[in-house]
Protein backbone atom coordinates (compact mmCIF):
# COMPACT_ATOMS: atom_id res chain seq x y z
CA UNK A 1 0.00 0.00 0.00
CA UNK A 2 1.30 3.44 -0.91
CA UNK A 3 1.75 5.60 2.19
CA UNK A 4 -0.59 8.53 2.63
CA UNK A 5 1.82 11.35 3.50
CA UNK A 6 1.52 15.07 4.12
CA UNK A 7 5.22 15.51 4.88
CA UNK A 8 8.20 13.48 3.67
CA UNK A 9 8.70 10.41 5.86
CA UNK A 10 12.29 9.37 6.59
CA UNK A 11 12.90 5.72 7.41
CA UNK A 12 16.28 5.36 9.07
CA UNK A 13 18.49 2.88 10.86
CA UNK A 14 21.67 3.24 12.89
CA UNK A 15 24.56 0.87 13.39
CA UNK A 16 26.43 1.82 16.55
CA UNK A 17 29.24 0.98 18.94
CA UNK A 18 26.71 -0.44 21.41
CA UNK A 19 23.26 -0.02 22.90
CA UNK A 20 23.85 2.66 25.55
CA UNK A 21 22.22 5.83 24.20
CA UNK A 22 24.19 7.94 26.68
CA UNK A 23 27.64 6.68 25.73
CA UNK A 24 27.66 4.88 22.41
CA UNK A 25 28.20 6.40 18.97
CA UNK A 26 26.95 5.96 15.43
CA UNK A 27 29.16 4.10 12.95
CA UNK A 28 26.66 3.98 10.09
CA UNK A 29 23.37 5.68 9.27
CA UNK A 30 21.07 4.99 6.40
CA UNK A 31 17.94 6.93 5.65
CA UNK A 32 15.31 6.49 3.00
CA UNK A 33 13.18 9.58 2.35
CA UNK A 34 9.72 8.87 0.97
CA UNK A 35 7.95 11.90 -0.47
CA UNK A 36 4.18 12.52 -0.53
CA UNK A 37 4.17 11.92 -4.29
CA UNK A 38 5.75 8.48 -3.81
CA UNK A 39 9.25 9.42 -4.93
CA UNK A 40 12.15 8.07 -2.89
CA UNK A 41 15.75 9.03 -2.19
CA UNK A 42 18.26 7.27 0.04
CA UNK A 43 21.66 7.87 1.57
CA UNK A 44 24.07 5.74 3.59
CA UNK A 45 26.95 7.24 5.57
CA UNK A 46 29.77 5.48 7.40
CA UNK A 47 30.92 7.51 10.41
CA UNK A 48 34.08 7.47 12.47
CA UNK A 49 32.81 7.20 16.07
CA UNK A 50 36.13 8.45 17.47
CA UNK A 51 36.20 5.46 19.78
CA UNK A 52 36.93 1.74 19.55
CA UNK A 53 34.08 -0.33 18.15
CA UNK A 54 33.70 -3.23 20.61
CA UNK A 55 34.11 -6.67 19.10
CA UNK A 56 30.61 -7.72 20.14
CA UNK A 57 29.14 -4.79 18.22
CA UNK A 58 31.26 -5.51 15.14
CA UNK A 59 30.11 -9.13 15.27
CA UNK A 60 26.52 -7.89 14.80
CA UNK A 61 26.89 -5.29 12.05
CA UNK A 62 30.24 -6.25 10.51
CA UNK A 63 31.81 -2.79 10.84
CA UNK A 64 35.28 -2.63 12.37
CA UNK A 65 37.65 0.18 13.38
CA UNK A 66 39.59 -0.07 10.10
CA UNK A 67 36.37 0.28 8.09
CA UNK A 68 35.63 3.74 9.51
CA UNK A 69 39.17 4.99 10.14
CA UNK A 70 39.05 7.43 7.21
CA UNK A 71 35.34 8.22 7.42
CA UNK A 72 34.00 11.60 8.57
CA UNK A 73 33.08 12.12 12.21
CA UNK A 74 29.49 12.83 13.17
CA UNK A 75 30.39 16.48 13.70
CA UNK A 76 31.46 16.68 10.07
CA UNK A 77 28.20 15.27 8.70
CA UNK A 78 25.71 16.44 11.34
CA UNK A 79 24.51 19.50 9.42
CA UNK A 80 24.11 17.45 6.26
CA UNK A 81 21.94 14.90 8.11
CA UNK A 82 19.96 17.64 9.86
CA UNK A 83 19.24 19.33 6.52
CA UNK A 84 18.17 16.05 4.94
CA UNK A 85 15.60 15.31 7.65
CA UNK A 86 14.41 18.90 8.17
CA UNK A 87 10.61 19.09 8.01
CA UNK A 88 10.25 15.30 7.81
CA UNK A 89 8.50 12.78 10.01
CA UNK A 90 10.64 9.81 11.08
CA UNK A 91 10.15 6.05 11.06
CA UNK A 92 12.25 3.08 12.09
CA UNK A 93 12.34 -0.30 13.79
CA UNK A 94 12.75 0.12 17.56
CA UNK A 95 13.46 3.75 16.70
CA UNK A 96 11.45 5.37 19.51
CA UNK A 97 13.47 3.58 22.19
CA UNK A 98 16.90 3.57 20.56
CA UNK A 99 17.61 5.22 17.21
CA UNK A 100 15.87 8.56 17.80
CA UNK A 101 17.25 9.13 21.34
CA UNK A 102 20.77 8.20 20.22
CA UNK A 103 20.59 10.40 17.11
CA UNK A 104 19.40 13.33 19.23
CA UNK A 105 22.32 12.78 21.61
CA UNK A 106 24.79 12.90 18.73
CA UNK A 107 23.31 16.20 17.52
CA UNK A 108 23.46 17.67 21.02
CA UNK A 109 27.10 16.62 21.51
CA UNK A 110 28.23 18.53 18.43
CA UNK A 111 26.01 21.56 19.03
CA UNK A 112 23.67 21.14 16.06
CA UNK A 113 20.30 22.59 16.95
CA UNK A 114 17.55 20.39 15.50
CA UNK A 115 14.03 20.46 16.91
CA UNK A 116 12.24 17.13 16.48
CA UNK A 117 9.48 17.86 18.95
CA UNK A 118 7.01 18.81 16.22
CA UNK A 119 7.82 15.71 14.16
CA UNK A 120 5.81 12.51 14.21
CA UNK A 121 7.57 9.20 14.87
CA UNK A 122 6.44 5.81 13.60
CA UNK A 123 8.02 2.78 15.25
CA UNK A 124 7.33 -0.21 13.02
CA UNK A 125 8.60 -2.61 15.70
CA UNK A 126 5.95 -1.41 18.16
CA UNK A 127 3.22 -1.95 15.57
CA UNK A 128 4.62 -5.40 14.91
CA UNK A 129 4.92 -6.32 18.58
CA UNK A 130 1.41 -5.13 19.31
CA UNK A 131 0.06 -7.31 16.54
CA UNK A 132 2.50 -10.23 16.08
CA UNK A 133 5.40 -10.18 18.63
CA UNK A 134 8.46 -10.85 16.40
CA UNK A 135 11.85 -9.48 15.18
CA UNK A 136 12.58 -7.46 12.01
CA UNK A 137 13.79 -10.51 10.08
CA UNK A 138 10.69 -12.47 11.12
CA UNK A 139 8.49 -9.45 10.37
CA UNK A 140 9.98 -9.16 6.88
CA UNK A 141 9.41 -12.85 6.24
CA UNK A 142 5.89 -12.72 7.70
CA UNK A 143 4.64 -9.61 5.94
CA UNK A 144 6.70 -9.51 2.76
CA UNK A 145 7.22 -13.24 2.16
CA UNK A 146 10.98 -12.82 1.68
CA UNK A 147 14.12 -13.55 3.64
CA UNK A 148 15.97 -10.46 4.86
CA UNK A 149 19.39 -10.56 3.23
CA UNK A 150 22.23 -8.62 4.88
CA UNK A 151 20.32 -8.18 8.14
CA UNK A 152 21.97 -5.74 10.56
CA UNK A 153 23.30 -3.54 7.81
CA UNK A 154 21.72 -0.10 8.04
CA UNK A 155 20.67 -0.03 4.38
CA UNK A 156 19.00 -3.44 4.40
CA UNK A 157 17.22 -2.81 7.71
CA UNK A 158 16.02 0.62 6.56
CA UNK A 159 14.55 -0.69 3.32
CA UNK A 160 12.99 -3.67 5.10
CA UNK A 161 11.33 -1.40 7.66
CA UNK A 162 9.75 0.68 4.89
CA UNK A 163 8.45 -2.43 3.13
CA UNK A 164 7.13 -3.93 6.38
CA UNK A 165 5.14 -0.79 7.22
CA UNK A 166 3.47 -0.78 3.81
CA UNK A 167 2.68 -4.49 4.18
CA UNK A 168 1.29 -3.92 7.69
CA UNK A 169 -1.17 -1.39 6.26
CA UNK A 170 -2.33 -4.02 3.76
CA UNK A 171 -2.45 -6.77 6.39
CA UNK A 172 -4.44 -4.90 9.06
CA UNK A 173 -6.85 -2.55 7.24
CA UNK A 174 -9.37 -2.96 10.05
CA UNK A 175 -6.83 -1.85 12.69
CA UNK A 176 -4.37 0.52 11.03
CA UNK A 177 -5.10 3.80 9.28
CA UNK A 178 -2.92 5.01 6.42
CA UNK A 179 -2.20 8.22 8.26
CA UNK A 180 1.10 9.31 9.82
CA UNK A 181 -0.54 10.89 12.87
CA UNK A 182 -2.47 7.67 13.61
CA UNK A 183 0.57 5.45 13.03
CA UNK A 184 2.74 7.69 15.19
CA UNK A 185 0.28 7.49 18.09
CA UNK A 186 -0.33 3.76 17.61
CA UNK A 187 3.39 2.95 17.63
CA UNK A 188 4.01 4.62 21.01
CA UNK A 189 3.60 2.85 24.35
CA UNK A 190 3.99 6.12 26.22
CA UNK A 191 3.81 9.80 25.32
CA UNK A 192 7.38 10.85 25.92
CA UNK A 193 8.48 14.30 26.98
CA UNK A 194 12.16 13.45 26.46
CA UNK A 195 13.25 11.08 23.72
CA UNK A 196 14.58 8.47 26.14
CA UNK A 197 11.20 8.23 27.87
CA UNK A 198 12.49 9.09 31.33
CA UNK A 199 9.79 11.76 31.57
CA UNK A 200 6.34 11.16 30.08
CA UNK A 201 2.94 12.80 30.00
CA UNK A 202 0.26 11.20 32.16
CA UNK A 203 -3.39 10.91 31.13
CA UNK A 204 -3.95 14.53 32.14
CA UNK A 205 -1.03 15.86 30.09
CA UNK A 206 1.16 16.44 33.15
CA UNK A 207 4.89 15.64 32.98
CA UNK A 208 5.71 12.77 35.36
CA UNK A 209 8.84 10.74 35.99
CA UNK A 210 8.80 7.32 34.30
CA UNK A 211 11.46 5.61 36.42
CA UNK A 212 12.80 5.19 39.91
CA UNK A 213 11.32 6.04 43.27
CA UNK A 214 9.27 8.93 41.87
CA UNK A 215 7.78 7.03 38.96
CA UNK A 216 4.33 8.42 38.16
CA UNK A 217 4.84 11.55 40.27
CA UNK A 218 4.63 14.99 38.57
CA UNK A 219 8.08 16.37 37.87
CA UNK A 220 7.36 19.78 39.35
CA UNK A 221 6.07 18.19 42.57
CA UNK A 222 9.26 16.16 42.89
CA UNK A 223 11.51 19.16 42.24
CA UNK A 224 9.71 21.13 44.95
CA UNK A 225 9.67 18.22 47.41
CA UNK A 226 13.22 16.99 46.74
CA UNK A 227 15.33 19.79 45.14
CA UNK A 228 18.44 17.59 45.23
CA UNK A 229 16.86 15.17 42.77
CA UNK A 230 17.45 17.70 39.98
CA UNK A 231 21.18 17.82 40.71
CA UNK A 232 21.34 14.03 40.98
CA UNK A 233 19.92 13.66 37.47
CA UNK A 234 22.13 16.38 36.00
CA UNK A 235 25.23 14.64 37.39
CA UNK A 236 23.97 11.15 36.61
CA UNK A 237 24.06 8.78 33.66
CA UNK A 238 21.16 10.35 31.77
CA UNK A 239 20.98 11.65 28.23
CA UNK A 240 21.71 15.28 27.46
CA UNK A 241 18.20 15.57 26.06
CA UNK A 242 16.68 14.30 29.33
CA UNK A 243 18.72 16.83 31.29
CA UNK A 244 17.72 19.65 28.94
CA UNK A 245 14.02 18.75 29.19
CA UNK A 246 14.20 18.55 32.98
CA UNK A 247 15.92 21.94 33.14
CA UNK A 248 13.19 23.53 30.99
CA UNK A 249 10.50 22.11 33.28
CA UNK A 250 12.35 23.36 36.35
CA UNK A 251 12.77 26.86 34.89
CA UNK A 252 9.10 26.94 33.96
CA UNK A 253 8.21 26.00 37.53
CA UNK A 254 10.38 28.87 38.77
CA UNK A 255 8.74 31.24 36.31
CA UNK A 256 12.03 31.72 34.45
CA UNK A 257 11.23 29.91 31.20
CA UNK A 258 11.43 32.06 28.09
Amino acid sequence: MKLNLKNPLVFFDLETTGTNINLDRIVEICYLKVYPNGNESSKTLRINPEMHIPEQASAVHGIYDDDVMDCPTFKEVAKEIANDIEGCDLAGFNSNRFDIPLLVEEFLRVGVDIDLNKRKFIDVQVIYHKLEQRTLSAAYKFYCGKNLEDAHTAEADTRATYEVLKAQLDHYPEVLENDVKFLSEYSCFTKNVDFAGRIVYDDNGVEVFNFGKYKGIPVLDVLQRDPGYYGWILNGDFTLNTKNVLTKIRLRGLGLAR
